[in-house]
């Protein structure tokens, strides 16, 4: 068995942090407190330790937990499920054909009387549209006509509302991102002063979101890192959430800065984040062309997008680049071949955004679990 000692320190960060997320939607890292963070990662680290131990998490019984995603990423979905499962809850799958439609508010109000006739629904997980302006706005839209279900009687309890990526952020993934490096440096509050690159590399697909890159500057800017964005001219990303990495790297101490060359960003590097993403001014004409249904002007701007992107061949994280800013110890992670130790934390981050959000008291719930020790694979 895993060090009990372990266990007992994670649910004291989670008591002292004493954060109530109960009934809170998770929409945005930013728009957490530090400490929120801090308890949602720990309480990651303790659904770890149980699963890690064959003791079952589960917490909610019955109930259910309703999953509308743009796209098929199967890690994305299978993230979700897992995380899901791993609290009891039983899965329901809305295929986005039926759900996904951002003209107006009859769908999302259609959407909620759907949800209603599930009284058990504990958890709604979204995932897209990937394109600005449309995502999490339809989150927010989603919850302010979830308040009005409950207000008005139609919803016998309020689902929680879980982003698992929209067109800002990605909020499972950059936290998954976030253990990763606490288990490199050994702490959170080692992070602080380390430096980390979060660099475009040339990809010849299109149609990258931004979400990942704003997500990852967006909360190690908030651990006191020293956030370096490098990418080619004119591969910026949203406005707002620059502001924020700036405004997280002062109030954390850390700093923010962009330049545009891969070698000036990797000197001293302790982390290279490898990602890539489309143009802000892009994923804007994108926007605009899907909501006039315009199919001729975006694949001409995919055509576009793919020249442009081809300009930038050279823009390749490689060992010899690193050898080269005398940096080839930097731990390397990359979107485009999946680090897997993060990969493996983003199903307990998701449950353990479902778990802080159903229940008030998660480090109390925890030990519970511990001392129910219900095994999760029955002993033969």
């Amino acid at each position: 068995m895993n060090d009990v000692k372990e266990f007992k320190q994670l649910l004291d960060e989670i008591k002292w942090l004493d954060a109530d997320l109960s009934g809170k939607d998770f929409l945005l890292t930013w728009e957490k407190t530090i400490k929120e963070v801090q308890q949602v990662l720990y309480t990651a680290e303790a659904l770890k330790w149980l699963h890690a131990n064959n003791i079952s998490a589960k917490c909610i019984d019955p109930g259910m937990a309703a999953m509308q995603s743009q796209d098929k990423s199967s890690r994305g979905r299978f993230s979700f499920i897992s995380a899901a499962r791993m609290l009891g809850l039983t899965v329901q799958d809305l295929d986005e054909d039926d759900f996904f439609a951002y003209e107006g508010t009859e769908t999302v109000r259609e959407t909620v009387n759907m949800i209603s006739l599930l009284p058990l629904t504990d958890v709604i997980g979204i995932r897209g549209p990937l394109y600005l302006g449309a995502g999490n706005a339809y989150m927010r839209e989603l919850a302010a006509s979830l308040d009005e279900g409950v207000e008005k009687g139609i919803l016998t309890q309020r689902p929680g509302i879980i982003n698992l990526q929209c067109d800002t952020d990605h909020p499972g993934q950059a936290m998954a991102d976030m253990l990763h490096l606490k288990h490199h440096f050994h702490s959170l509050e080692r992070l602080a002063g380390k430096k980390i690159t979060v660099t475009w590399v040339y990809s010849p697909g299109f149609q990258k979101p931004l979400s990942l890159t704003q997500g990852i500057i967006g909360l190690t800017t908030r651990f006191g890192m020293e956030v370096t964005l490098a990418h080619p001219e004119g591969y910026n990303l949203m406005p707002e959430v620059m502001e924020i990495a700036s405004k997280n790297a002062k109030n954390s101490s850390g700093s923010f800065a962009v330049v545009h060359s891969m070698e000036q960003a990797f000197k001293d590097a302790d982390v290279v984040y490898a990602l890539s993403w489309d143009p802000y001014g892009v994923m804007e004409k994108r926007s605009a062309l899907i909501r006039e249904n315009d199919h001729s002007g975006l694949q001409e701007l995919d055509r576009e997008c793919q020249g442009q992107n081809a300009n930038f061949k050279d823009w390749e994280c490689t060992e010899e680049k690193l050898i080269q800013a005398g940096n080839s110890a930097a731990l390397y992670l990359s979107d485009s071949s999946p680090h897997i130790t993060s990969v493996s934390f983003r199903p307990y981050v998701i449950a353990a955004m479902i778990l802080n959000n159903r229940f008030k008291e998660p480090a109390r719930l925890l030990a519970n679990l511990r001392k129910r020790n219900t095994k999760r694979v029955q002993e033969a």
